[in-house]
C-alpha cells in the first residue's frame, strides 16, 4: 500500500487545494474536532476519501472505494493502517451494514442501517448494537435508548447532516465548507466536525456508510 503524507516533501501526490486554508470550522465549541474530509482518493485509478486536520495533517483514507458494490470498505489511518472495515449485511431486508475493527470478520463493533421510515423523514440512518438481537428492525425501537446508539438526521446530499447520540446530545456534524474568499467547494469537499464524546474514526465512518445510502452513484 502506498503511503502519503501530504505535508510531507516526500509526498508522491499534492492536494488540489490547501485544508489548512479553508474557512469555517462551523462549529463554536473548541473542543470540537474539525477534519476537512475530501470525496477523493490520493491513489490514482481509485475512488475513495481523504481526510486531513486543521493543519493540512492527512488522518484518514479509503482508497477501496471502487470495491464497494463487493461491500467491503476499508477506513484506514495516515500509514495505510487499517482501522475500520465496513460491510453491507447480506440477506437482511434494507440497506444495512456492520462495522468491524480493523480487518476483523468476527465480533463486530456495530450496526447502521437505513431509515425508511416516511413519517421520520428527517432520520437518515441509525446505529444499534451488532449483538442486538432487535438488529435490522430498529426503527420500530427509536425510544428504547439501549438499543439506538447514534442517529443521523438532515440532508446528506447538502451536506448538512447531524449524529445524535442516544441522550440526544449532538457528537458530531457534517457541513459544507468554503475556501478563502467564499468560493463554494461544492459537495466534494466539506466539514466533519467531532466533538469530544465520539471517537473521530467512528465518525468517519458514518459519513463513509450515509455516503453509500445517500451518496449520488447509489440512489
Amino acid at each position: 500500500m502506498t503511503k502519503v503524507y501530504p505535508n510531507s516533501a516526500n509526498a508522491n501526490i499534492v492536494p488540489a487545494y490547501e485544508p489548512q486554508r479553508l474557512n469555517g470550522s462551523g462549529s463554536d465549541d473548541e473542543t470540537a474536532t474539525v477534519l476537512t474530509v475530501w470525496k477523493k482518493s490520493l491513489l490514482l485509478n481509485c475512488n475513495g476519501f481523504t481526510v486531513f486536520d486543521s493543519k493540512g495533517n492527512l488522518v484518514f483514507r479509503v482508497d477501496n472505494y471502487l470495491a464497494g458494490h463487493k461491500g467491503e470498505i476499508v477506513l484506514m489511518d495516515a500509514a495505510g493502517k487499517p482501522l475500520l472495515t465496513i460491510r453491507r449485511k447480506r440477506l437482511s431486508l434494507g440497506d444495512n451494514w456492520v462495522v468491524y475493527d480493523g480487518e476483523t470478520t468476527e465480533n463486530p463493533r456495530f450496526c447502521a442501517t437505513k431509515h425508511v421510515n416516511i413519517l421520520k423523514n428527517k432520520c437518515l440512518a441509525h446505529v444499534t448494537s451488532a449483538n442486538s438481537r432487535k438488529g435490522s428492525d430498529a426503527s420500530k425501537n427509536y425510544d428504547n435508548k439501549n438499543a439506538v446508539f447514534y442517529q443521523m438526521e438532515g440532508s446528506y446530499a447538502q451536506r448538512c447532516c447531524a449524529v445524535y447520540d442516544s441522550k440526544r446530545r449532538r457528537v458530531a456534524e457534517i457541513k459544507r465548507k468554503e475556501a478563502v474568499g467564499g468560493v463554494a467547494l461544492g459537495v466534494d469537499v466539506f466539514s466533519l466536525i467531532v466533538q469530544p464524546d465520539m471517537d473521530t474514526s467512528v465518525a468517519m465512518s458514518l459519513v463513509i456508510l450515509l455516503d453509500q445510502m445517500y451518496g449520488t452513484s447509489r440512489r
